[in-house]
């Protein structure tokens, strides 16, 4: 009698669904509703990694040089009104030595930035991967959002949560049309793309900084800062990279790597293809994430195609 009450109360979760637009795609998709956050839930969870970001820099350990601020009407223009970098300091030293920080730098220069050119995957780099996640999953970000998971019914178990996390992010896709397994969610996100000619996702202001560090990237203006006075802060702003545009790129400044992963994640698995609207120190910040419309992993599940801070 209670296999059958069961599965009398788990059929509905298999017909019942929200209606969701997928990026790229105009027919609607069912997205099976599973399980149920709210909003509350959300807002709380994001407030104890907040809480738990211990890796994030300190206001000492990051100067900034915002120059110039831009409407949002002249955003696409391209014009440089900065003369010098956005970074004037970062201490390497205090920050790139924690072992997650490092962990990710490893992962940097293992992309080909121009999509429609294959992703080779060696051995090495999914040793840098796996060593990136293992990392991860040690800091108490990520512990904190592991149980979250587990307690909303989300994921059964952390090897589960872990497996499903290196999918989404870390398996490949074609933004080709199928001409070459080109892009993941990790790479467009941390690592930035070329399509149609400009910048495509790019949302980590580690790689920003290094690049920048290099001479890679020219710094334009700014359109968004953030009300945080402390680090994560998020900002809006517009430069360019070898020459290709971003008009409007949102980051989140001096968090972890754990950090960012952890509430792109918690917004993808909760309110995917939507804005997320999280508390972080008591103020207000919101995600949007979308999904992978053109192909999938494990049971119809789909690869995390974009998630970066909205701003204003």
């Amino acid at each position: 009698m209670k296999g059958i009450l069961a599965l009398v109360c788990f059929l509905p979760c298999l017909t019942s669904g929200a209606h969701l637009s997928f990026p790229g795609e105009g027919e609607q998709r069912e997205v099976p509703s599973f399980y149920s956050v709210s909003d509350s839930e959300i807002k709380s969870i994001s407030e104890t990694l907040y809480s738990a970001d211990v890796n994030r820099a300190t206001s000492s350990e990051i100067i900034l040089n915002l120059q110039h601020k831009i409407s949002s009407d002249q955003t696409s223009a391209g014009q440089d009104y900065a003369k010098q970098k956005l970074f004037s300091y970062v201490d390497e030293d205090a920050l790139f030595s924690k072992p997650t920080f490092a962990r990710l730098l490893a992962l940097l220069n293992n992309y080909e930035r121009m999509t429609g050119k294959e992703e080779v995957v060696t051995a090495s780099e999914r040793q840098e991967v796996d060593a990136f996640l293992d990392e991860i999953f040690k800091t108490r970000v990520m512990e904190k959002l592991n149980q979250f998971f587990l307690s909303t019914g989300i994921y059964l178990s952390e090897n589960d949560f872990k497996a499903d996390l290196k999918e989404m992010w870390f398996g490949l896709y074609s933004r080709s049309k199928g001409a070459a397994m080109d892009s993941s969610g990790f790479e467009h996100v941390f690592h930035g793309e070329i399509k149609s000619g400009k910048i495509s996702g790019f949302h980590n202001w580690v790689h920003y900084y290094e690049l920048e560090k290099n001479g890679e990237i020219n710094y334009l203006s700014y359109s968004y800062n953030g009300p945080w006075t402390g680090y994560p802060d998020i900002m809006a702003f517009q430069y360019s990279w070898t020459g290709y545009l971003k008009s409007i790129g949102s980051f989140f400044i001096g968090s972890s790597p754990e950090f960012e992963l952890a509430v792109y994640t918690l917004c993808y698995k909760t309110r995917p293809n939507k804005l997320c609207t999280l508390s972080l120190g008591g103020k207000s910040a919101q995600i949007q994430t979308y999904s992978w419309a053109n192909s999938e992993y494990g049971a119809g599940k789909r690869y995390l195609a974009s998630s970066y801070p909205n701003s204003p």
